[in-house]
C-alpha cells in the first residue's frame, strides 16, 4: 500500500482521498499546491494501485479542481514529462481538446494553413484517438491530407520553421502523460488529465489559443496559467467551441482574453464576420476525411461556401491572438488575402513536402 516514501513525501493518494478530497462533491476539501503536486508525482511515478488512482481521479471530477490545484498538476507534467523543442518563430500554441470531435468538421488545420499563409506561425498539438472520445484530433486530419504527424519534437520545431505550422505528436514530447492511456480508458470519464495537457505547449509559445463551453472555464484555466511556477504566455485568447474544440462557433458567441494578467470577456455575433449559418452546417459525415477535402479546397480558393467562411474567421483569430493583427476585422482581411494570393496554398504544399 502506498505510504510516506523519502521519494515523495506524506501524501498518498489514498491519504488525500480519506482526509481532503474523497468525502463527496459538496463536503471535499481542495488540497494545497504541495499535495497536488506530489499527487500528481506519484500518478507519473506510477505508484498508485489503480483502483485508488481511478477513485482520486474521480472524486477530483466531482470537486471540480480550482486553478491552483490544476497549475500544480501542470507545473508536475511540465517539469517531468513535457519535453520541449522551441522553433525560431514564436508561434501561437493550439492546444484543442486531444480526445476530439466526432460531428462537425476540424477546421483548425486549415485554420492553422491559412494564418501561417498571412505571416501568423501556428502550432498544434494531439494525442491519437485519447480518451474520452476517442475521436478526430488535429494528427487524422494531417494523416489525411499526407502530412507527417509522427515526428520527434526537433522534426516538429523544424516543421514550424520551414513552413509556418507545426504539429507536435504527444507520444514525442508528453511521453508520461501518454503513458496514463489505458488508466484513462478504463475511467470511462474525462479527468483533469484531459485539461492539463492542452497546456503543455511543447513549442515554448507565448500565446495560447483555446476554447471553453461556459465562460467560467475560460478564467479558471488563465487563472491556472496566473498559478503556474513553470510558465506563464503573455496573451491568452480563448471563445466558445464547437464540440469544446478551437473552432467558434457560429452565432453569438462569449470571447475571453488574458494579456499581462489582466482578463476580459466580450460577446461577438459571428455573422458580421461572414459566418452567417449554424452549427449543424458544418456538420460532416466522416471528420477525418471530409475536414481534409474541406481543407484542401479552402486553402485552394476553390471553395467559397460557409466552410470556407468558417477557417477565415478561425484564422483570422489566431493572427489576432498573436497581434499580428489590431483587430479581428483586419485578421480576417490578412486570412482572405492568404487564400486568395495562393500563400495559404503553398504552405500546404510546403507541409506535404516536409
Amino acid at each position: 500500500m502506498a505510504e510516506a516514501t523519502e521519494t515523495y513525501g506524506e501524501w498518498p493518494l489514498k491519504r488525500l482521498m480519506t482526509e481532503v478530497v474523497g468525502s463527496g462533491p459538496k463536503s471535499a476539501a481542495d488540497m494545497s499546491r504541495d499535495q497536488a503536486r506530489e499527487a500528481f508525482q506519484r500518478i507519473l511515478g506510477d505508484e498508485p494501485d489503480p483502483t485508488t488512482l481511478g477513485a482520486f481521479w474521480l472524486a477530483n471530477r466531482w470537486k471540480r479542481n480550482n486553478p491552483e490545484e490544476l497549475a500544480a498538476y501542470t507545473d508536475v507534467m511540465v517539469e517531468e514529462s513535457v519535453e520541449r523543442a522551441e522553433p525560431d518563430a514564436d508561434p501561437v500554441d493550439c492546444g484543442a481538446n486531444y480526445d476530439g470531435k466526432n460531428d462537425s468538421a476540424l477546421l483548425g488545420v486549415a485554420a492553422g494553413v491559412v494564418a501561417a499563409g498571412a505571416g501568423t506561425p501556428v502550432v498544434a498539438h494531439s494525442g491519437d484517438r485519447v480518451p474520452t472520445h476517442k475521436a478526430c484530433a488535429y494528427k487524422h486530419v494531417l494523416d489525411e491530407l499526407g502530412v507527417r504527424t509522427e515526428l520527434d519534437r526537433a522534426e516538429s520545431a523544424d516543421m514550424v520553421d520551414a513552413t509556418g505550422f507545426g504539429f507536435y505528436y504527444q507520444p514525442e514530447f508528453n511521453a508520461g502523460i501518454q503513458d496514463l492511456y489505458e488508466r484513462r480508458d478504463q475511467m470511462g470519464v474525462r479527468t483533469f488529465v484531459n485539461t492539463v495537457e492542452t497546456l503543455a505547449n511543447p513549442a515554448n509559445a507565448n500565446v495560447h489559443l483555446g476554447s471553453f463551453y461556459h465562460l467560467a472555464f475560460a478564467k479558471k484555466v488563465t487563472d491556472t496559467f496566473a498559478e503556474m511556477e513553470t510558465e506563464s504566455p503573455d496573451r491568452v485568447i480563448m471563445f466558445q467551441g464547437m464540440e469544446g474544440y478551437d473552432d467558434i462557433r457560429p452565432g453569438y458567441t462569449k470571447v475571453a482574453e488574458w494579456r499581462d494578467g489582466d482578463f476580459e470577456d466580450y460577446e461577438i455575433e459571428t455573422p458580421e464576420y461572414g459566418m452567417e449559418f449554424e452549427e449543424e452546417d458544418l456538420e460532416v459525415d466522416d471528420v477525418p476525411a471530409d475536414s481534409a477535402r474541406i481543407t484542401e479546397a479552402v486553402v485552394a480558393g476553390d471553395r467559397e461556401d460557409h466552410f470556407a467562411d468558417a477557417i477565415a474567421v478561425n484564422a483570422a483569430f489566431r493572427i489576432y491572438a498573436r497581434g499580428d493583427a489590431e483587430t479581428l476585422e483586419d485578421g480576417l482581411d490578412l486570412a482572405r488575402e492568404a487564400i486568395d494570393d495562393g500563400s495559404a496554398a503553398a504552405v500546404l504544399d510546403d507541409l506535404r513536402a516536409f
